[in-house]
């Protein structure tokens, strides 16, 4: 598998979600609305991505 990395960027607030969905926004490093992180796609990140697909837009780099 290469390591190839993702720009993940959150699109939308993670106040008011559940507790294990703001868990997988901190795991990724994510913060604020309209903040971008670069992760490496690595299973554990894929999954927390997967969980939260739905604040989240996802570029491969």
């Amino acid at each position: 598998m290469t390591s190839s990395k993702l720009n993940v960027t959150m699109v939308k607030s993670k106040f008011g979600r559940l507790p294990r969905h703001q868990a997988c926004l901190k795991g990724l490093g994510l913060r604020k609305i309209n903040q971008s992180v670069v992760v490496l796609n690595t299973p554990e990140n894929r999954g927390m991505i997967n969980k939260v697909s739905y604040m989240l837009k996802v570029e491969v780099i």
